[in-house]
């Protein structure tokens, strides 16, 4: 995870989605279509995946570290037998360089009195180191350093007999952003919290009900989007159908704006956005704002690409490819020893120099986290031969770190937090140095500007966290529970 001592400060100077999440019911190949929902979700995690699925009321689970093609397919391929049923729940889990055991790996399962229960979830319970001391104190045994743990002790200490109330009781006393799915030897349940922070949608595959983090999932098994789940929902899906509950008070919904700028795969229609129209929109609000006298708009692939296409749109500046990505290289390709440690982001971009040699260029990338490598890539672009580098950002200033369930580093790492406009030009040598505003993000939406109260949750631009922060408040943690390092 980025932040944490030790990592290789260039694979660190991103954002990270922590996880995906994906449920089906009523199939009979629930388990393979859910690889391959977690594979178009790949994006989302990609340090362990797992599912689990119930078979007349027998749970079975495959949890393993590494990308979803090599955990299920190759010589792999037979752990799909092991997963029997046409009920099963998938989550991938992003990478972190530390508390990456197995035995964080989710789904995770329980024998309760009612029942057993599997859960995965995406997002970052705030009162998750409160409540697990609490539970400790109460003779708790938690095996993992997972707060998807601290909703597995709640629900089993809670006192109604049916295990979706269970849940539920168990999910009013968290704080945080989640959507979450669970499994019962009976119904496939999907949930979100009240402010809508992290995304959820239900789909339909013939007869049976999907869930899923992003309608790409839905996509590549060929089922139909039938909607998002709404802000503090529990859908209840069973074999006699699908049943809607509003359990919780109802909160203003502040979905998460940085699922637009970055976290999303851009084919996905998200909160009935697509998602690449709205970074294309981004960038040419960025270009309305911020123009620049150049040759052309070069992307800092990939994430950086729908934004630039919508900069030289409005720019009328011409757009090519001056950096290609090597997409075959990943995190263990090499280990990044002191003497090599410049070429990290060499072995992941490479400058196309026919493109810009000689050339006035706009940089077009998603945001700017720690910097170190925003500044590579500028000396890497004037090193193939750029004249001026004029760096563009289709996001505002990364100035707060997320506890809703991005991973973000310290704030005090963040270098909008330790430097103005100017100084972080001059840190990552640029020559001009901009980022789209705050009310052209929101235009870019559809939205008429950042309103009071806001409409998405833009706490890592703004500081505005809707949701108490117990746990920082109370000196609990400087970091989220779920995935940063192991709680001693």
């Amino acid at each position: 995870m980025t932040g944490l001592p030790g990592q290789d400060t260039l694979d660190g100077d991103t954002l990270h989605e922590e996880c995906a999440v994906f449920g089906i019911f009523g199939h009979e190949d629930a388990a393979a279509l859910s690889v391959l929902g977690l594979h178009a979700l790949q994006h989302r995690g990609q340090e362990a995946s797992g599912i689990a699925t119930n078979d007349n009321g027998q749970f079975m689970c495959e949890r393993h570290v590494g990308l979803v093609g090599d955990i299920f397919g190759g010589k792999h391929s037979d752990r799909l037998a092991n997963l029997r049923g046409a009920a099963a729940i998938g989550h991938n889990r992003y990478s972190t360089a530390g508390g990456s055991g197995a035995r964080n790996i989710q789904p995770m399962f329980a024998d309760l009195a009612g029942g057993g229960i599997a859960i995965a979830h995406n997002g970052n319970l705030t009162n998750a180191l409160s409540l697990r001391d609490e539970l400790v104190r109460h003779g708790a045994i938690f095996q993992s350093t997972s707060d998807t743990e601290v909703i597995i002790h709640l629900t089993a200490r809670s006192p109604y007999p049916r295990v979706v109330d269970k849940l539920v009781d168990a999910l009013k006393q968290v704080e945080g952003a989640y959507s979450l799915v669970a499994l019962t030897s009976k119904k496939l349940i999907g949930v979100r919290d009240p402010w809508g922070v992290r995304p959820l949608v239900l789909g339909r595959l013939g007869e049976a009900w999907l869930l899923a983090s992003e309608t790409c999932a839905l996509d590549i098994v060929g089922a139909t989007f039938e909607r998002d789940v709404e802000p503090g929902e529990v859908l209840v899906i069973d074999k006699d159908g699908m049943n809607s509950y509003y359990p919780f008070k109802k909160q203003p919904e502040r979905f998460c704006i940085f699922e637009y700028v970055y976290f999303s795969r851009p084919d996905s229609v998200v909160e009935g956005r697509n998602v690449y129209e709205v970074r294309k929109r981004i960038g040419e609000e960025l270009a309305r704002e911020y123009p620049a006298q150049a040759d052309l708009v070069v992307p800092v692939p990939d994430s950086g690409v729908p934004a630039a296409l919508g900069y030289a749109n409005a720019s009328g500046l011409p757009f090519d490819l001056g950096i290609i990505r090597n997409h075959y290289v990943g995190r263990t390709f090499i280990e990044p020893s002191d003497g090599i440690r410049n070429f990290s982001v060499k072995k992941k971009h490479n400058p196309n120099r026919a493109m810009l040699s000689g050339k006035r260029v706009v940089l077009i990338d998603d945001s700017i986290v720690r910097g170190t490598t925003s500044k590579k890539i500028v000396q890497m672009v004037r090193d193939a031969g750029a004249v001026e580098v004029h760096f563009r950002v289709a996001s505002p200033p990364t100035t707060h770190s997320c506890f809703y369930g991005v991973d973000t580093p310290y704030t005090e790492d963040l270098l909008a937090h330790r430097m103005d406009v100017e100084e972080m030009r001059r840190f990552i040598g640029a020559d001009s140095l901009r980022f789209v505003s705050m009310k052209g993000l929101y235009r870019a939406t559809g939205e008429a500007g950042r309103n009071s109260p806001p409409q998405f949750c833009d706490a890592c631009f703004s500081g505005d966290y809707p949701i108490t922060l117990t746990d920082q408040k109370g000196g609990k943690s400087d970091s989220q529970l779920s995935l940063l390092a192991d709680v001693a």
